[in-house]
């Protein structure tokens, strides 16, 4: 029976500068390349000569913003599909479309059609270190939230625990929001592994996984919070 693999693309790419060091992020066709490359490093297994066979790639993430507004304090218009972060994630879903058996799967943006203060200023400002007319459009960023991801991640994996389409699955991912889906595929007797790309997991996270395992390169210059260790997958 194969193997599938589920990515969480935001968090792939949050944790692709720091494990790619050499690698260029801003390049969607390397990030692709490289997204499907440590997918297919799940393939070989450790404890074995034999290598498995691949169900699928699944991918999710959700189109970029594309509508135009105006900054906070200058109010100045504003087209976010031409940002560079907009032109990126397009480009990004146009080249992982065209992977050997990758799917993607896009959920969709609330907008909040509001803008809000980056932490690090309110926090200034709240300790009185930062005076609030001096606040540029800089300070801000356009409040957005991902729908639909999680929901799409976990329909998906009782899909093919249900349909025993597969016997293993792999989820890139680094947050609790998975549990469930965890919990409902190893009851359906599916070995389930977690690859967090080396980021840290709660403790408790382990009674619901079968097994830790990331293929990515290990960090050199890790966070405080994180294992500071070099070299091999988990």
């Amino acid at each position: 029976m194969p193997t599938a693999v589920f990515v969480d693309a935001g968090f792939f790419l949050k944790r692709f500068a720091k494990v790619y060091r050499n690698k260029d992020r801003s390049d969607p066709a390397v990030v692709a390349r490289t997204l499907h490359e440590m997918a297919l490093g799940h393939l070989s297994q450790r404890d074995s000569a034999d290598r498995r066979d691949l169900y699928r790639i699944f991918v999710y993430d959700c189109l970029p913003l594309e509508k135009k507004a105006e900054m906070p304090v200058s109010r100045m218009a504003i087209d976010f599909s031409q940002s560079d972060t907009a032109k990126f994630r397009l480009q990004l879903h146009r080249e992982l479309k065209c992977l050997r058996k990758v799917a993607l799967r896009l959920g969709r943006l609330q907008d909040t059609r509001n803008w809000r203060l980056k932490a690090p200023i309110l926090r200034s400002l709240l300790k009185g270190n930062h005076d609030f007319h001096t606040l540029t459009d800089a300070d801000f960023v356009y409040d957005v939230r991902q729908k639909g991801t999680d929901m799409r991640i976990g329909l998906d994996i009782a899909s093919v625990s249900y349909k025993k389409q597969v016997d293993q699955i792999v989820l890139v991912a680094g947050d609790a929001d998975f549990v469930p889906a965890a919990k409902l595929a190893r009851r359906e007797g599916i070995d389930f592994i977690l690859d967090p790309m080396w980021g840290p997991i709660a403790d408790d996270l382990h009674e619901h996984i079968d097994g830790l395992r990331s293929t990515c390169p290990r960090p050199l210059v890790v966070q405080k919070s994180e294992l500071t260790v070099v070299g091999g997958a988990i």
